[in-house]
């Protein structure tokens, strides 16, 4: 692959506007550049979570996951190209399958806390929606593949039951299960 950035500071959006890979120039509020946006803002939490300790398999997941990311910031930053693939999404809902099963049936909800790689976890979670969300805002003005949607909504999913298994992990001694949420509300009414 040639050398692709020269120059990082190129003073190009000083007017408000950014290029996209097909040459055309958009105002830096666009729903596309929004959407690329928030993928790459998944991506760096996923780098977050990638710098703490983690079972490797989880590890190379994770690493795999940022690839396909970069794969679809860079198919909407070329509008009508299509890089992030069905075989993308199978490979999610196998990971969710896999680490779903060796979890306990959830009774209650969950608080997004836990171990700090559970809490990261579910900031990745969490992003992953927000970019979801900026996806289909997209898909309403402009064609976007059903792919990239499909992998945003499963690694959203697939990020919660990460986060469970990492509560689980007893990495560096920590972990165990994960932190239930307590309404004073269900109190009252199981009382």
């Amino acid at each position: 692959m040639g050398q692709r950035l020269t120059q990082i500071a190129t003073r190009t959006g000083d007017d408000g506007s950014t290029g996209l890979g097909d040459g055309t120039r958009v105002p830096k509020d666009h729903l596309r550049v929004q959407a690329m946006g928030d993928v790459d803002e998944l991506n760096s939490s996923l780098g977050v979570l990638l710098a703490e300790p983690l079972p490797a398999d989880v590890r190379e997941l994770l690493v795999t996951i940022q690839h396909e990311l970069f794969n679809l910031g860079g198919e909407l930053s070329i509008p009508g190209y299509e890089l992030l693939k069905a075989e993308a999404v199978q490979r999610l809902d196998e990971a969710l399958a896999h680490y779903n099963a060796q979890l306990p049936r959830l009774q209650e909800f969950i608080l997004p806390a836990g171990t700090r790689p559970a809490a990261l976890a579910h900031v990745s979670r969490t992003v992953a929606r927000r970019a979801e969300r900026a996806l289909v805002a997209l898909a309403g003005q402009d064609k976007v593949h059903d792919a990239p949607r499909q992998y945003l909504n499963r690694l959203s999913d697939l990020m919660f039951v990460l986060a469970r298994v990492l509560n689980r992990a007893r990495l560096d001694g920590l972990g165990g299960d994960d932190i239930y949420w307590h309404s004073d509300r269900l109190k009252r009414d199981a009382g």
